[in-house]
């Protein structure tokens, strides 16, 4: 069966960083796209990022792009997003996503 697990979210000072990852299981991972969301509170969900097979990268928002950083490791069946200079606005629940199929999402929160 599909599984997505995410990791790597947590409390972090504003203009820090964060490593989320996304592994994946049950599918053909290497030739499928894999995309990043993110939900803050009381607010719809909202694209953060995605990789294609043929690692095609989008990174979504001008608040996000030269921040966020999608990548790929097939052989680890992960997919890595890398957060610099987070603010309190990144504040969210990430989840990673593929062929209609989600992770139970990781937790963001940057405050002083």
């Amino acid at each position: 069966q599909v599984q997505l697990v995410e990791s790597g979210g947590g409390l972090v000072q504003p203009g820090g960083s964060l490593r989320l990852s996304c592994r994946g299981s049950g599918f053909n991972f290497a030739r499928t796209t894999i995309q990043w969301v993110r939900q803050a509170p009381g607010k719809e969900r909202e694209l953060v990022a995605f990789i294609t097979s043929g690692d095609t990268t989008t990174v979504n928002g001008d608040s996000m792009k030269g921040r966020f950083t999608i990548y790929r490791d097939n052989a680890k069946t992960t997919v890595y997003l890398q957060m610099n200079s987070l603010k309190p606005e990144d504040t969210a629940v990430y989840y990673c996503g593929a062929i209609g199929f989600w992770g139970q999402g990781t937790q963001v929160t940057v405050s002083s």
